[in-house]
């Protein structure tokens, strides 16, 4: 599924992606840098409620919203230091887990433990970025 929004009309993809997607997934959030990948998991934010700063988790490398929204930003981190601080364990938190910059290692990782995963690319479009949407098997 593809949408084309605006930051006007953006709410359109993420209550497709609450329709949607399961309780507990993991999303690759795929697109160049300054694409709108921070901006989108700003709206899933917004929709579910939460009301605190939602910012690229850059150097923390996660944050947490709520108690069922995790962040995670994986630029310019490798796959053994991910597992190595302990964060592949985060993933079995109840929850959307929303991966700026996600390995196809790790993707590959979490679909042999059997994660529900998902993948939102964002690119540019003439009314503003397409949102195409696939569950990833």
């Amino acid at each position: 599924m593809t949408i084309t929004a605006s930051l006007d009309t953006l709410h359109t993809v993420v209550d497709y992606l609450r329709q949607t997607l399961p309780d507990h997934a993991v999303v690759f959030l795929r697109g160049d840098l300054a694409s709108g990948k921070t901006t989108l998991t700003q709206a899933i934010a917004r929709a579910e409620g939460i009301e605190t700063d939602v910012t690229s988790p850059t150097f923390s490398l996660q944050h947490m919203y709520g108690d069922r929204m995790l962040h995670y930003d994986l630029y310019r981190i490798d796959m053994e230091t991910f597992v190595g601080l302990g964060l592949f364990e985060e993933f079995e938190r109840p929850g959307w887990h929303l991966v700026e910059w996600g390995s196809a290692e790790l993707e590959e990782l979490l679909r042999q433990v059997g994660f529900p995963l998902y993948e939102v690319s964002i690119a540019p479009d003439r009314a503003g970025r397409a949102y195409r949407i696939t569950a990833l098997r």
